[in-house]
């Protein structure tokens, strides 16, 4: 039997109070602002301080809120955990046991021997105050246990009386919705196999609508690449719930004794410095991690939208001079290099080189782009085959599917692809082996790991695998990057349909989209940020007009978008003329002097009142310099525009402002103010983020890039 009373976690400016009853789980008495060391008196106090009832009260509901709670606690909500044995509803009753607490970490064992099962829990407030929840089920009795579902959830105040969720589509990914606080529960599913472009993302439970700068936050993020389920219970005999975790299909989490699911890691911030601050907390666990890259962060060019699958040697070959002439460093060649590789419908799994495009292999080119000093990269979709393929001809049992979406039925091409089946030893061996063999022989530094289609009736062995698919993939990436020291995998799923912290636990940046118009990509990489620093959020200038949208857009503009995150370039550079060239050259040389800054500081966004106006800035860790970008993304509302506050520097500081012209020139109305004669001004940190700069009144579409260094 636990002894324990009360266990209090400590981080950051983040609490965490947990109470231990006597029988059952522990509940969160506290989840928020740090309530400083507070000893066994005080934890008694706040415990008979936020009670509802004392025994013998009768009321019907639950006496406190369990880390995973059940209707036997006298919760109305969503069940934290869902199961049954050999067709029959199981209802644990937990005797929980503290294995590990520490002032940051907490792990519990619970059993119950009658239901044979054991639940083992971590909490743990992490760099940033950051609290990460994983839960893990055991079947320890006779006969199978079906696991519907098991998820970590958190209590937040009655006071979060505001919802925002995430939707999207292709090429307008993450976009955010807050409405009032909904009665009752509410869930938010992705059942596509990956997170897709509509992915619930972020759920976000605030007083009030949520603001950039102040107010309080509550967040959770599943670190899931798959199917996932976000849940929300607002019911009104107990505080209000936000929680996470992985969608399963019926018999998908099936239990033989001994066996166990463990689920995915549930990320919860709190912050009562807005939106803001949940990201710092994302952003500082995500730059503590051992595997975050510490590398600068390199310039990118690649081919896709450059020449589609028209592949010829000279051509690239000429593309590949043009990119390390004008700075690039990291050449990546895109989809169409392995054989009957034309168009889309054909060579996905037959990971060789086409000989009848690349004669000599693609060993000149790679070549080639190391002489020059870049990288090479090379595009794969590893999870996905055609039928036409070699592959798909001599082993279609291969194949994740239901025999019945094989070919699949008319009017569903699901872009004429399939998925394969990972989790079988012989094709992951096979995927494993032709990818390794190129890595090895080409030098290839970066893979973009591409994984274009959701999962339909996906079937492994007579039983949904998309669970066994996601945890294989991972497999495959951990594997390829400890064979080949130094490798660096992007992950890219039709653009954004793949983001999440489970992925970016094996890889080193993401695709946030596939468009690379600016105007979408000034909102797509904004939420995206919410969760991913930027250094790890590829965002790459392209052609104009935008190939996603034919929206035309300056080329001032598209930098400087690009600027906001890991930058490269999706564009034929050798259609750029020559004032173009010097404009992309410039670029180049202003990211490689900025970029130690953009990727290491604090992202702030000061809260602006024209919908027309997009304010980012990056204020360096000892906020000695911050770069800050200035966009718009229609006409702005009034003929004096707002001032422009610049936050997170020090307020007892002096600042020099001054645009960076590297980018080009931004166009506005005729009337200016002053400080924008010289270019620059010098002011305090506190008048700048207090007082602020008078903007002029940009046109749409456009963007100025301002450096901060202190004087």
């Amino acid at each position: 039997m636990n002894t324990r009373s009360w266990t209090v976690l400590r981080r950051d400016g983040v609490s965490l109070v947990l109470a231990h009853p006597e029988a059952g789980l522990p509940a969160v008495l506290h989840w928020g602002a740090d309530l400083g060391d507070l000893g066994p008196d005080d934890l008694a106090a706040l415990d008979r301080a936020t009670s509802r009832q004392t025994a013998p009260g009768t009321l019907d509901a639950a006496w406190r809120l369990p880390l995973v709670p059940q209707d036997a606690d006298g919760w109305s909500g969503r069940p934290g955990l869902l199961a049954t044995r050999d067709g029959r509803p199981v209802f644990p009753r937990w005797t929980t046991e503290v294995e590990h607490e520490s002032g940051t970490e907490l792990r519990l064992t619970a059993t119950d021997a009658d239901s044979g099962l054991v639940l083992r829990t971590a909490i743990a407030i992490g760099a940033g105050g950051l609290v990460l929840l994983d839960h893990e089920v055991a079947n320890t009795g006779g006969g199978d246990l079906d696991v519907a579902w098991l998820e970590a959830t958190l209590p937040v105040p009655k006071a979060a009386d505001s919802l925002t969720q995430f939707a999207g589509r292709w090429t307008r990914e993450k976009s955010p919705l807050t409405t009032p606080m909904p009665r009752g529960t509410t869930v938010r599913e992705s059942r596509r196999g990956r997170g897709g472009h509509d992915a619930p993302w972020v759920t976000l439970a605030s007083k009030g609508t949520p603001r950039n700068r102040d107010g309080a936050v509550w967040a959770v993020h599943l670190g899931w690449s798959a199917d996932v389920r976000h849940r929300v219970d607002r019911v009104n005999e107990h505080l209000t719930a936000i929680g996470a975790g992985e969608l399963v299909r019926p018999g998908e989490i099936r239990l033989a004794a001994g066996e166990s699911y463990r689920t995915p890691t549930a990320y919860f911030a709190w912050s009562a410095a807005g939106l803001d601050g949940v990201a710092d907390r994302f952003h500082t666990w995500m730059r503590a991690r051992p595997q975050h890259p510490s590398t600068p962060r390199p310039l990118v060019l690649n081919t896709w939208e450059a020449v589609y699958f028209d592949h010829d040697r000279s051509r690239l070959e000429a593309l590949a001079r043009k990119a390390a002439e004008v700075g690039v460093e990291r050449f990546v060649l895109d989809d169409g290099w392995f054989p009957a590789r034309r168009d889309d419908t054909a060579g996905l799994g037959d990971w060789t080189v086409d000989r009848s495009v690349w004669p000599d292999g693609l060993e000149p080119l790679a070549g080639l782009v190391h002489d020059l000093g870049m990288q090479f990269g090379l595009w794969f979709e590893p999870e996905m085959v055609n039928l036409d393929s070699d592959l798909a001809r001599a082993h279609p049992e291969w194949l994740l599917a239901s025999p019945a979406s094989v070919p699949s039925p008319a009017g569903l091409s699901f872009r004429t692809q399939y998925v394969l089946d990972l989790a079988n030893h012989d094709a992951f061996e096979h995927v494993r082996s032709q990818m390794s063999a190129l890595v090895r022989d080409l030098g290839i530094d970066f893979i973009k790991w591409d994984h274009n289609r959701d999962l339909v009736e996906a079937v492994h062995e007579g039983r949904p695998g998309t669970h066994e698919q996601t945890l294989a993939a991972y497999r495959l990436i951990a594997r390829l990057k400890a064979d080949h020291p130094g490798l660096e995998i992007e992950s890219c799923s039709s653009g954004g349909a793949r983001t999440d912290l489970g992925i970016l636990a094996h890889t080193d940046r993401v695709w946030a989209s596939d468009s690379n118009d600016p105007v979408e990509r000034q909102d797509i990489q904004r939420w995206t940020e919410l969760v991913l620093p930027p250094e790890l959020i590829g965002a790459h200038v392209g052609p104009s007009p935008a190939h996603s949208s034919g929206r035309a857009t300056p080329l001032p503009y598209r930098i400087a978008t690009s600027l906001q995150g890991s930058s490269g370039f999706e564009w034929d550079l050798l259609s750029c003329n020559e004032e173009e060239t010097a404009q992309v050259t410039a670029f180049a040389a202003l990211y490689k002097e900025l970029r130690g800054l953009l990727h290491s500081g604090t992202v702030v966004r000061p809260d602006v009142l024209d919908p027309a106006l997009r304010v980012r800035g990056v204020v360096a860790p000892d906020r000695s310099e911050a770069v800050f970008t200035v966009a718009t993304v229609a006409s702005l509302e009034d003929a004096l525009a707002e001032r422009l506050c610049l936050p997170g520097l020090d307020p007892e500081r002096r600042y020099r402002v001054r645009m960076r012209d590297e980018i080009g020139a931004a166009r506005w109305g005729w009337v200016h103010p002053g400080w924008l004669d010289g270019g620059e001004t010098v002011l305090s940190g506190r008048v700048l983020a207090e007082a602020g700069l008078q903007l002029p009144v940009l046109w749409p579409v456009q963007a100025l890039l301002l450096h901060a260094t202190a004087v």
